[in-house]
């Protein structure tokens, strides 16, 4: 049996699995949560929200990412970064998925990723769970009902959490899997439950396609001015430097807080939704995001929660610390409606200093962009890994290396010519440390972060003084009203001044060795403004 919403062309057949039992086309929230209920597959929480647990992957799998080694797109894979899969391969584990569900129940979703209709792509999501299709309708863009009687799709998934691949069969490395056919508009998931690998393929997909079309596919958040969608800021950062708290700005306008497009006419949000952590959240200090865990339809992944009352703990982490919420980008009220905005003004690039040495803010040249884009530095801390001990840096290119399958070059070039091309303006902004490094110093105080990052938004940081930093070549101002100057000068708060110089000397040498494999293939621009150690 096959229930369709609209579209009645579509069949068993034509969707390409005749063997299947019941097939559920476009289901809205109420089906999808129903469905969900009478198959086992979670529980229902306060206010509807919908709690599940993702079994033994409580995170993404990215040793177990591949692309298909295809003569059309082999020489534009960085094969560096992502495994290979050959073809052969790819059509035995399509084949063997699809006899795994014969006889069984799916859920087909058909939404749109991108809200610009110039770059947007038709993606089908055909699924095992009916709580995964919840889970993509929220983070995709849905469709309008009249579109859908004409979808067709440029990409179809297809996820099943229950089938175990076989590495010698199937090309893999377990009996996880998900596999990426450029040239068959495909993407294969298996093994995993984590509903994360739907979203986070589309992405690496978008981040494909879109620079053939001249546009700069994101990893992070953006906003804009109220009353002003043309005065755009987009937010580059990995976990623990701020990006969603720094965005959600109750001053400004959500554009959306983890994957975005950059055209010659403004930027433009992949998704529809949020998928937000919710480890320690607190009403008081995220009262929105907070809000939604109790909203009917909201996914609630993998929280520790009260068997009678459904109470959730945000702060057990004894299933994982990367408990998450999912839910439709309109339940935050300063969410744009058309998740659309114009070109960006300002470009922060957010970094978690666990060394000490960075400024709380830094002006950067396009050039200079491209090396910070490049180098996508954050740091580890003592106590977050075993063994961990001291500060380690890790340097993650493009603040998404996991879903890059082109060159980071491609990218960084394409930032570094649309911030010269568009006259933005590039900052660094340090989240970590100042005073000394972690244990030694302090974490930079959130209010002198919010109060730098207000006043480069508000034009105020482009009238006053800059200093050029020693170590690192980039500007930073002398003083700023309502900021504790003191922390403009990270040598300054150093007790030993001379420790600080060692540190940085230390920090310098990590980033000129992880940069020495990019500079073969950037520009003399970018060579120039590479950090050397003394």
């Amino acid at each position: 049996m096959a229930t369709a919403l609209v579209n009645p062309d579509l069949t068993l057949e034509t969707t390409g699995f005749p063997g299947a039992s019941s097939v559920h086309y476009n289901l809205l929230e109420p089906a999808l949560v129903e469905a969900a209920l009478r198959r086992g597959e979670g529980e229902l929480g306060q206010g509807g929200a919908f709690l599940c647990s993702t079994g033994k992957h409580t995170g993404r799998s990215p040793k177990d990412k591949f692309v298909v080694d295809e003569p059309g797109t082999r020489d534009s894979i960085w094969w560096e970064n992502n495994g290979r899969m050959q073809p052969e391969h790819f059509e035995r584990l399509e084949a063997d998925m699809k006899a795994h569900i014969a006889g069984g129940e799916l859920f087909v979703q058909d939404l749109y990723a991108g809200a610009d209709v110039n770059y947007r792509l038709n993606v089908r999501v055909i699924t095992e769970l009916a709580w995964h299709g919840l889970f993509i309708r929220h983070l995709l863009r849905r469709p309008d009902i009249a579109d859908l009687e004409t979808f067709v799709p440029g990409f179809t998934i297809l996820n099943c959490p229950s089938f175990r691949a076989d590495p010698e069969r199937h090309g893999c490395r377990s009996d996880t899997v998900i596999a990426i056919s450029f040239e068959k508009k495909q993407i294969l998931i298996g093994g995993t439950a984590y509903a994360g690998e739907n979203k986070k393929s589309v992405f690496s997909v978008m981040n494909y396609l879109l620079p053939e079309q001249g546009a700069m596919p994101m990893h992070c958040s953006a906003n804009h001015a109220k009353g002003d969608p043309g005065d755009v800021a987009v937010f580059f950062g990995l976990s623990g430097t701020g990006k969603t708290t720094l965005s959600a700005d109750p001053n400004r306008v959500l554009i959306g807080d983890d994957e975005h497009g950059w055209s010659d006419t403004g930027v433009f949000n992949f998704e529809g939704g949020c998928y937000a952590k919710t480890i320690n959240l607190s009403e008081k200090a995220e009262p929105e995001i907070y809000a939604t865990t109790k909203r009917f339809g909201t996914i609630v992944e993998n929280m520790v929660h009260d068997p009678v009352t459904r109470e959730l703990d945000f702060n057990d982490d004894s299933l994982t610390a990367n408990t998450r919420c999912a839910y439709p980008l309109d339940a935050i009220s300063n969410a744009s409606p058309v998740a659309r905005g114009g070109l960006p003004s300002n470009i922060i690039m957010l970094t978690c200093d666990a060394f000490g040495v960075l400024p709380p803010i830094a002006r950067l040249s396009p050039a200079q962009a491209m090396y910070h884009f490049l180098s996508g530095f954050t740091s580890k801390v003592a106590g977050t890994e075993r063994g961990v001990t001291e500060p380690q840096p890790t340097f993650s290119t493009c603040f998404g290396a996991p879903f890059m399958p082109r060159r980071p070059e491609v990218y960084g070039t394409l930032l570094r010519d649309k911030i010269a091309e568009h006259g933005a303006t590039c900052w660094l902004v340090n989240t970590g440390w100042t005073g000394g490094a972690y244990g030694t110093g302090s974490r930079m105080p959130i209010a002198a972060t919010r109060g730098l990052l207000t006043a480069a938004l508000d034009g105020t940081l482009n009238d006053v003084e800059f200093r050029r930093d020693p170590n690192f070549g980039f500007e930073v101002p002398v003083a700023v009203a309502g900021v504790d100057n003191s922390l403009l000068d990270p040598r300054g708060t150093w007790a030993d001044p001379e420790a600080y110089d060692a540190q940085a000397a230390k920090l310098v040498e990590m980033f000129s060795e992880n940069f020495a494999q990019y500079e073969a293939s950037v520009g003399d621009d970018v060579i120039a403004a590479a950090v050397r150690a003394a």
